[in-house]
């Protein structure tokens, strides 16, 4: 199977639809890229919400991840396929978690770029997590990882910009 092919069936199947980044995983180029601007349009919707609902979200949405993407990843049969997208879209939104509205637009592009630059570089001690956490748990937790890495810069910009 070619890295970043999906079988028709993986679209079809809702769980594993919604893993995919509702087809964004599907992309044969920087998958992991398009499921994180898949994520920004639902980060547009999350936004609004009081920030204990936002982070309800969050853990549901986690959660949720764990789960669809374990059995996306069954369906399968390779251990963190690159069109399992969810990942990427839940890292966005906790990126963005706390970020103000004023200049939004900044603020979503510098979480963009913050997010997708740890989930890709995967500094210590996601690259860990990434080759030794395995399952869904794996699939999730190290884009986890990487959008609190992403977070903690971002918020520090954030206060200092708005100081």
């Amino acid at each position: 199977m070619k890295k970043n092919y999906l079988p028709r069936f993986i679209l079809t199947q809702p769980i594993s639809f919604i893993a995919c980044g509702f087809g964004a995983g599907a992309m044969r180029f920087a998958p992991g890229t398009w499921g994180t601007l898949m994520a920004v349009p639902f980060y547009l919707l999350l936004r609004h919400l009081s920030a204990p609902l936002y982070m309800l979200v969050l853990v549901f949405s986690t959660i949720f991840g764990i789960w669809i993407c374990e059995k996306t990843t069954q369906a399968l049969k390779v251990h963190d396929h690159p069109g399992i997208v969810w990942d990427e879209m839940v890292g966005f939104w906790l990126t963005m978690f706390l970020v103000p509205m004023r200049f939004n637009f900044y603020w979503i592009l510098l979480g963009f770029v913050l997010f997708r630059l740890f989930d890709i570089w995967k500094p210590w001690p996601i690259r860990w997590l990434d080759r030794h956490v395995k399952g869904g748990v794996g699939i999730m937790f190290d884009d986890i990882l990487a959008a609190i890495y992403a977070w903690v810069i971002l918020q520090v910009i954030i206060f200092g910009a708005l100081r």
